[in-house]
């Protein structure tokens, strides 16, 4: 499988080298009718829409031709609903992982951003992730601590895909980017998105982020200009 164009003046022999390594998959769940409201879903059980069902239909079309050995999702409704779509046109049982779960935001879950936002936690975490936790419990560092482990139980020569949520997936990324985890914002994940990681010998290559599987959206400016 083709990576990035861009690549680093050198790579470790051992990359060059290898044959195997471990191409690491991540998706976000296709979108839910929250995501459209601007309302935090945390641990709650929520559905996909009609739009996020397709989405994820389409994702799996897209990585029919990456020969995934395993899909491991968060256990999450809208998570599980979306990696058996998906791992329905790949032929893959789906493994659930409590690793990858969203992020516990305790009383904010069901809330609107809007009204989150008055919240004097919300703007502590928002301005360090690091040292602030949310309501429920967890900083940015305790979601990208497991998101990590998760990704790491897995074998040389191992195809994995790991459907997910957007702050895990984010920090996870800055995790394989080697940058700072408080930076994890700077990395968009929308639903259904896809980023590809190879890693070899204890040094990975990010090949590509957050691409989209319906290639009109993909190519949008009126989409990536709203922030949506």
């Amino acid at each position: 499988m083709a990576c990035g164009l861009l690549r680093p003046a050198t790579l470790p022999d051992s990359m060059e080298r290898a044959s195997a390594g471990r191409i690491l998959l991540f998706m976000r769940h296709g979108e839910t009718d929250w995501n459209l409201e601007g309302r935090v879903m945390g641990r709650l059980a929520v559905a996909l829409n009609e739009n996020g069902r397709e989405q994820c239909r389409r994702a799996g079309i897209v990585l029919a031709n990456f020969g995934i050995d395993r899909v491991v999702s968060s256990p999450m409704h809208r998570a599980l609903e979306s990696a058996r779509l998906v791992a329905a046109g790949i032929g893959v049982a789906v493994e659930e992982d409590e690793a990858l779960a969203e992020v516990a935001f305790g009383e904010w879950e069901g809330k609107a951003y809007g009204e989150i936002m008055e919240d004097p936690r919300c703007s502590a975490f928002l301005s360090d992730p690091l040292n602030n936790r949310t309501p429920g419990g967890e900083t940015i560092e305790d979601v990208a601590a497991r998101g990590v482990a998760a990704t790491g139980r897995t074998v040389e020569g191992e195809t994995v895909l790991f459907v997910s949520h957007g702050d895990v997936i984010r920090s996870a990324l800055c995790h394989y980017l080697a940058i700072p985890i408080s930076e994890f914002r700077r990395v968009r994940v929308d639903n259904a998105a896809i980023s590809v990681v190879r890693s070899v010998a204890g040094w990975s290559e990010v090949c590509f982020l957050n691409r989209l599987p319906d290639t009109g959206a993909a190519w949008s400016p009126v989409r990536w200009n709203s922030g949506v």
